[in-house]
């Protein structure tokens, strides 16, 4: 490798994965492109960087690619397993398949593309990241989540949104059921400018029109004796 490069590649099949974290942990110099080659469903491909660096995955990541991502963009050209992208706190992370589990888990900042289904508790507690998924996402996606938005392209599974805090979700297609204390509200002039600025950024071009959104209805902010646990 040549420190001074401005695009760099590592192979997993012949180079170890702690090898390449360790390089992206470090000083970058001139390069500005690191693309993985032969990832192979390896774990923690990417995580913790914290550098403007362009970052391509060449197949499928296993679990917690770009974990706790800092001003990276990352591609990952295959299906992504549980937790990607998870505690992002800036940067972007394109999923050109589909994701697992927990995706985009507590993000505080940047942005999540995917574009194929995402798995259950997708953006769970998140903090104020954005996420977008080109098809349907699992049940109790947006769980308790705090900040940001997650844009559903296709349906969402049950409970949808359970235990919500100030995030918001937008859904172009069905949604099964939500979860406590989620409703749906009436889309406004903001919800359509937020809707279209996030669809241009993942590449898509739905109408912004055809999406719902959902809110918290702020009454699990207080405790209620008298809900008898039911909401």
């Amino acid at each position: 490798m040549n420190a001074v490069a401005e695009a760099i590649a590592f192979d997993l099949a012949s180079q170890k994965l702690r090898e390449l974290n360790q390089f992206l942990h470090g000083d970058l110099g001139m390069v500005k492109q690191v693309r993985v080659l032969n990832p192979d469903g390896a774990h923690s491909i990417a995580v913790g960087v914290n550098a403007p660096v362009t970052i391509n995955i060449a197949g499928h990541a296993g679990y917690y690619a770009a974990g706790m991502n800092q001003l990276a963009d990352v591609d990952i050209a295959g299906n992504a397993g549980p937790g990607v992208a998870e505690n992002m706190m800036s940067g972007r992370v394109h999923v050109h398949g589909f994701a697992s589990v927990s995706a985009g888990a507590s993000a505080q900042g940047g942005l999540l593309i995917v574009d194929g289904d995402a798995g259950l508790r997708c953006g769970i507690s998140l903090k104020g990241g954005d996420i977008v998924v080109g098809g349907d996402v699992g049940a109790f996606s947006a769980f308790m989540a705090q900040a940001g938005n997650l844009v559903v392209c296709g349906d969402a599974a049950e409970n949808l949104g359970d235990s919500l805090y100030e995030a918001v979700i937008y859904v172009r297609g069905k949604v099964k059921s939500l979860g406590a204390d989620a409703q749906f509200e009436p889309m406004t002039d903001a919800d359509h400018v937020t809707v279209a600025g996030l669809l241009k950024q993942a590449g898509l071009t739905h109408d912004p029109k055809e999406f719902k959104r959902i809110a918290s209805a702020r009454s699990l902010y207080h405790w209620n004796a008298d809900a008898n646990q039911e909401y």
